[in-house]
């Protein structure tokens, strides 16, 4: 298919009409498709409530703009052989960008929603500034540049931000909130790709609910332990995002009686006891204190302390960082045992940076979950760690790019 007729296909400013309901059964087809990786007519037929000559007939126009194939005869024990068809994975492109505090993560998806390449943890600096957005721009631009694919055959992207993002009106309310425009339309203007924003966290949980370790669970919670704390939420089957798509602030419910001020100005925060961040005050303690850790043999000061210094330093057997690891690890999992006692789910996901150091922070997540949950509560919901890994957000992104343009 040609550029236009892909622009033409995925809009809605160009049909009405017979046209418009037409475009409409062919993304049923589609969506068919995505379930049921191939089909013939008469399955289709009978899924999609249409006759046999119109589920061919919108096949027919499928493939010929390029979007299916067909993929060769099935026996059948009665009549003639049916031809099996699916979609052509390199017809259009996806991209997930991935925003961190440090990185930049991004991955291009096909559109049988494999994943065709990805670049991971691009050194990036995220702040609120107008360089750090065209630093970012220009950070796509390049990896579109370098892609394997015809650069005229990504459809569209999503970019993934931490903080209050909503993702229907393309505006993110915690980074590059410059002007009244859209960051969704700014960035979509430089880079001449329809744009989509997504917080971090429900990006995250969106690729895990839906390439990752859920399988037929339908009420899922997936907790990003980063430098904050991040909730995405599965309800039924279906993301929730809240009323104005801001659902998931685990990390802003007022827990703690203290006087540690939050990034979000507020005191007494989850995030403020029980994140990446408060481990890194709390090792700055520590380390003022006069305890000893192998990271201070490093170059940097105890000043200059990232996350990634710490969780490495554990894996490496410093008793430093595993000791405050486990009370974090305590403290996120009381909260999360708040979570379960009010939203009673089949499954927990961990996920983010700080779950690479596996058993460190598992196991005082699982035994203060144990501790502070109701126990018949407890015991409906399984605990597990992120499939996805580090890939999850990229791969969230990309599946929200795609289906936010099929919708």
């Amino acid at each position: 298919m040609q550029q236009h007729n892909l622009f033409d296909f995925f809009s809605e400013e160009s049909s009405s009409g017979v046209a418009h309901k037409n475009k409409a059964r062919k993304r049923r087809i589609i969506s068919y498709l995505d379930q049921h990786e191939e089909t013939t007519v008469a399955e289709l037929a009978m899924a999609l409530n249409l006759s046999p000559p119109k589920a061919a007939s919108l096949i027919n126009e499928l493939i010929a703009d390029g979007l299916l194939k067909d993929c060769g005869k099935i026996d059948s024990a009665v009549g003639r052989p049916a031809s099996l068809y699916s979609l052509v994975a390199d017809s259009c492109f996806f991209l997930g960008v991935d925003v961190k505090q440090y990185y930049v993560s991004i991955g291009l998806l096909d559109f049988k929603k494999n994943l065709v390449t990805a670049n991971m943890r691009i050194p990036y600096q995220l702040e609120n500034t107008s360089q750090s957005l065209d630093a970012l721009i220009a950070l796509i631009r390049e990896f579109i540049r370098q892609a394997p694919v015809d650069q005229h055959n990504i459809l569209s992207l999503c970019i993934n931000l931490g903080g209050r993002v909503n993702t229907n009106n393309g505006n993110s309310y915690s980074f590059f909130h410059f002007n009244e425009e859209p960051l969704s339309s700014i960035v979509e203007k430089q880079l001449s790709i329809r744009t989509f924003l997504e917080n971090d966290s429900r990006a995250m949980a969106y690729g895990e609910f839906h390439k990752g370790i859920v399988k037929n669970e339908k009420n899922v919670l997936f907790l990003n332990l980063d430098y904050g704390l991040g909730l995405g939420i599965m309800i039924d089957g279906k993301m929730y995002y809240g009323k104005s798509g801001f659902s998931g602030e685990i990390g802003h419910v007022p827990v703690f009686d203290n006087e540690i001020i939050c990034h979000c100005g507020k005191k007494g925060c989850l995030e403020t006891e029980a994140s990446g961040r408060a481990l890194i005050r709390l090792f700055k303690e520590k380390v003022s204190q006069g305890q000893t850790s192998s990271i201070l043999a490093g170059p940097q000061g105890a000043e200059d302390i990232r996350l990634t210094d710490i969780i490495e330093a554990a894996l490496n057997e410093d008793m430093l960082s595993i000791d405050l690891l486990a009370e974090i690890g305590e403290k996120i999992g009381r909260g999360i045992a708040l979570l379960i006692n009010i939203f009673n789910t089949e499954m927990v996901i961990l996920g983010g940076t700080l779950i690479s150091t596996g058993d460190y922070i598992y196991l005082p997540i699982r035994s203060a979950i144990n501790k502070y949950s109701l126990s018949l509560v407890n015991s409906d919901t399984k605990l597990y760690l992120s499939q996805l890994g580090e890939k999850a957000g990229v791969i969230g992104g990309c599946l929200i790019a795609r289906n936010k343009l099929l919708s």
